[in-house]
């Protein structure tokens, strides 16, 4: 038995060997569609095994200390009396928002100021040029700043930055600190200055906003872990937060492992369309082996043997495929941490993953034989007398279990790989699903684009118009596999236009017309008349200003922070009570907000009660309802409010919008600051503006919608450039299907080319039948992509950002007329054998 297994093994295999002699371009064209799929995959898959080794072994470096222990306020006596009884040595570090002014240049610039105590970073260190100035700075009366700050303000090592009421020497240039990232630092630049310096700035009063962090390095040998579960229940009843190295890679670990996924899903969907470019190349190839099988069958092979001779030639094209997709993906590999260099906290070593290269292997391999499956399990059906009937003669369609048995195994191979990258039964079944929806829409507009042109055929059309059109629903037309190959590639690229631009018009719109593209804040009260007569001054409105006071959330109803932490089953957000919560209080509403359920009366009530106005969606979120008690802590003071209303907010618009309102008569005594809105004409006025009031009131911040337009469309590009890079592989799979079955159907068009050339058609008119053609694909191609991201990104507008969707016609034009651009050249280019050689020699070709 295992004698005649192993005879007709070998023979099955000579037979694939045989056969493929003619075909293997061909057979490796077909796989070919899924080479930049693997490639894709191999390169992430390696990138995130690098990225999850070196997360491991800089984890103490991200943190820059054994234990973290953080909060928004400041610690209470109790608090701090825990707090110095931990580690063997302790940093401290306060960092807030303040304009810094470039005394050499002028220049001002909203800044994340550090105040520094202490050896922090224990692991790792302050990145600097010179190198020394990491250490120096912090007995001095000196800073670091941030490279991207002094490449913008043109600042040297030795000239001075004034913070406050303080000037301070540039001790140097900072390059890199601990879980600092290029996107952090070009969003929020940094500037260290040392603690005992930041009472003399002026910059740390009553109200003002300060996040506190404490370091600590512990000399012994302990376990920090354990310590810190220890402290959990008393750190969280004072509303501390802490964070270990382990928690601290954990976290790292879990960011940039849904970058990864995110990214291995865009090159997964990439390997779909490569592979559904092998199913319909196979459905071809099959197709002209008809014959050949039924002489197979003939002279006595049976239909499984038929079956397995093509499945092993599929097989090992998949297998060399994969192995090419695989080498190309470790290339890939060298250039992804470049590309993602902007988002990762730590630098990416690029050694191979051998791990990762057998997974693209044995993924090319299973996915190649998976979708070339549904093509050919027909070859069962193929019987000896299809050797006596006409090519053109098609055999009656049945219905094969077989078949929907494959359809089956491709919907859980799906499934499973999703499932694999998710790690969530749920978003893996929606990520199936949604990829299922865009195929048959893809595919049913593909149908209903061939009904409509054979239904309503223009017959008044010259000859060579309505052979190009006819070629779009003929047999062996393509128009299907590039409509859901080249739409869905279309559609992705689109679609990141499209949020890009609607990102960016949120906030130019919303400083658009007399709306305020200036806000001053921190202002502190004994300041508001001085900096409203300073703003007028200088010819600018006011557009208002906004009393702002810092509380916490207590309770609400029975609910609290302990409670919560005790009691999952609650349905109310955890960060509810450990955030800080700015509000304000006023008599009337503004016009960015409108009462959506409950009463807004504007004062409290004679018997005191406290009737707060709520945010709608925030309300809803953690099931707030009219009616339920909500405990604030305006620190240290008490106060037990009721929800009276609930609020519809236009958070588009730049102006102070607030999750919390409470009425007038209640706070005008607790510590506060103010917000200024202000519209200024020009970047000239505003820089002259900031300068002024950074002189006159050094602890008012300004944020300049003008510079924050500019970095959003620095962080979008940022990070659009790696979502183009990778949906970039989707394109070009899309390119390579193209030109796979443009290939596949020249053999299958060259009967046709070579009857109208007896007929006595020229070249040109071949050549302009041809040109429409692929006109015609790259056309409904493009458009049916770009009507898709237009749906997808309307519904994101309206939704998701709630505003209203206008999207610019110059890119989609751009794109449309490019993929039309890349359909006809390649169309003409693999035609051109057809077009210049004479029929006769063709025909020997064929025969």
């Amino acid at each position: 038995m295992n004698h005649r297994t192993g005879i007709r093994l070998r023979w099955l295999m000579t037979m694939a060997w045989r056969d493929s002699r003619r075909n293997r371009s061909r057979l490796f064209l077909f796989i070919s569609s899924i080479i930049l799929g693997i490639a894709a995959l191999v390169a992430i898959y390696s990138l995130n095994e690098n990225m999850q080794t070196e997360i491991d072994r800089q984890a103490a470096s991200l943190i820059g200390a054994d234990l973290e222990i953080s909060s928004s306020r400041q610690v209470s006596p109790a608090s701090q009396k825990l707090i110095d009884s931990l580690g063997d040595r302790r940093s401290e570090e306060r960092s807030f928002v303040s304009m810094a002014l470039f005394n050499k240049s002028g220049g001002t610039r909203l800044v994340q100021v550090k105040a520094l105590q202490g050896e922090f970073p224990y692991y790792g260190a302050l990145e600097t040029e010179p190198s020394t100035a990491g250490v120096s700075f912090r007995n001095k009366q000196q800073a670091l700043v941030d490279q991207t700050l002094m490449l913008q303000f043109k600042a040297q090592t030795g000239d001075s930055i004034q913070l406050g009421n303080m000037n301070f020497v540039i001790a140097g240039t900072l390059l890199r600190a601990p879980g600092q990232t290029g996107l952090s630092a070009s969003v929020s630049p940094v500037v260290y200055i040392p603690l005992q310096y930041l009472e003399a700035t002026g910059l740390s009063q009553k109200g003002s906003r300060i996040g506190y962090k404490f370091y600590y390095k512990y000399d012994r040998k302990v376990n920090i872990d354990k310590i810190a579960k220890q402290l959990e229940p008393r750190l969280s009843a004072e509303g501390l937060n802490y964070d270990t190295i382990a928690s601290q890679k954990e976290e790292t670990n879990r960011s940039f492992r849904d970058v990864t996924r995110f990214l291995s899903l865009i090159g997964f969907i990439a390997l779909l369309l490569g592979c559904i470019g092998v199913a319909s190349s196979i459905h071809i190839y099959i197709r002209e082996k008809i014959n050949s099988v039924a002489i197979l069958r003939c002279l006595g092979a049976s239909s499984k043997q038929s079956f397995l001779i093509f499945l092993i030639q599929i097989a090992a094209i998949g297998l060399v495929g994969s192995i090419v997709g695989a080498f190309l993906g470790t290339i890939i590999q060298q250039l992804l941490p470049v590309v993602l260099k902007e988002i990762l906290p730590i630098d990416i070593p690029t050694a191979l993953s051998w791990s990762s290269i057998t997974q693209g292997i044995l993924l090319g391999t299973i996915i190649s034989i998976l979708f070339a499956l549904l093509p050919l399990v027909s070859i069962r059906r193929i019987s000896p007398l299809n050797t006596l009937r006409a090519a053109f003669q098609q055999q009656k369609k049945k219905l094969d279990p077989v078949k929907w048995l494959i359809y089956s195994l491709v919907l859980l191979f799906i499934f499973g790989f999703a499932l694999l990258q998710m790690d969530n039964w749920r978003q893996a079944l929606f990520f199936t699903l949604g990829v299922i929806l865009a195929f048959l829409i893809l595919t049913g507009i593909a149908a209903l684009l061939m009904y409509l042109v054979r239904r309503f055929f223009p017959g008044s059309w010259s000859y060579l118009w309505r052979q190009g059109l006819a070629n779009l629903y003929r047999p062996n037309n393509q128009t299907t596999i590039l409509i859901v190959s080249i739409g869905l590639g279309t559609a992705f690229i689109c679609t990141l236009i499209f949020i890009h631009s609607l990102l960016l018009n949120r906030v130019s719109l919303s400083s658009s017309g007399h709306q305020p593209n200036m806000v001053l804040f921190d202002i502190q009260p004994a300041q508001k008349e001085q900096v409203i007569a300073l703003t007028r001054q200088q010819g600018l409105p006011v557009n208002g200003t906004v009393p702002i006071v810092n509380m916490r959330l207590e309770s609400i109803n029975d609910i609290t922070a302990s409670r919560l932490q005790q009691d999952s089953t609650i349905d109310v957000q955890r960060w509810v009570f450990s955030r800080e919560y700015r509000v304000t209080f006023r008599d009337t509403l503004s016009d960015s907000e409108k009462i959506a359920e409950g009463k807004w009366s504007g004062k409290a009530d004679k018997d005191g009660t406290v009737r707060v106005s709520i945010e709608e969606r925030f309300a809803k979120r953690n099931k707030i309802h009219i009616g339920d008690t909500m405990t604030f802590n305006v620190q240290g003071s008490i106060i037990p409010t009721i929800v009276g209303s609930l609020r519809e907010v236009d958070w588009n618009r730049i102006q102070t919008n607030f999750l919390v309102v409470f009425p007038t008569g209640v706070l005008e005594d607790a510590p506060q600051f103010h917000v200024l809105l202000t519209r200024v004409p020009s970047k000239e006025k505003s820089a002259q503006f900031q300068q002024v009031l950074v002189k006159q009131f050094p602890n008012v911040s300004i944020i300049d919608l003008g510079l924050v337009l500019s970095v959003i469309d620095d962080v979008l590009s940022k990070v659009g450039f790696v979502i183009r890079f990778m949906a970039g592989f989707s394109i070009f799979t899309g390119l390579v299907v193209l030109i796979a079955s443009v290939l596949i159907s020249k053999y299958q068009r060259m009967g046709e080319s070579v009857l109208l050339r007896t007929l006595g058609a020229s070249k040109r008119q071949l050549f302009m039948i041809t040109a429409l053609e692929y006109f015609f694909l790259g056309a409904f191609a493009a458009a049916t992509g770009i009507i898709l991201s237009l749906i997808g990104s309307w519904a994101l507008a309206n939704y998701s950002f709630e505003m209203s969707f206008s999207p610019s016609l110059w890119p989609v034009l751009v794109v449309f007329l490019s993929v039309c651009a890349l359909t006809v050249s390649i169309g003409l280019g693999n035609s051109r054998e057809v077009l210049t050689q004479p029929p006769l020699e063709i025909l020997r070709q064929e025969n």
